[in-house]
């Protein structure tokens, strides 16, 4: 299936574009994560912590955080829009 991964901030920095399309046979978020962490070193760690999103990033499926669905056990359908975008802090 081709699940579209959007991401924000350093993590497009660490891919060097802000959409990629990916060709993908991971059924869940969690799978899809850690497909796109092997493929960019420089995210390694940075999207999973175990088999859990990172709680300091966001996550959302079709517009929706992942936390309100299922975690990374989200189930994955073709055609998807993923969104990574880390946490802000200021002040």
């Amino acid at each position: 299936m081709q699940v579209e991964c959007v991401f924000f901030g350093p993590f497009r920095d660490e891919v060097g574009e802000k959409t990629v399309t990916r060709g993908t046979d991971a059924a869940t978020v969690g799978e899809l994560l850690a497909e796109v962490e092997a493929a960019y070193p420089g995210l390694e760690g940075r999207l999973l912590d175990g088999e859990e999103v990172v709680s300091e990033v966001a996550v959302t499926l079709n517009d929706t955080h992942v936390q309100h669905i299922d975690g990374a056990e989200t189930e994955l359908s073709e055609g998807d829009v993923l969104r990574m975008t880390p946490a802000v802090y200021g002040g």
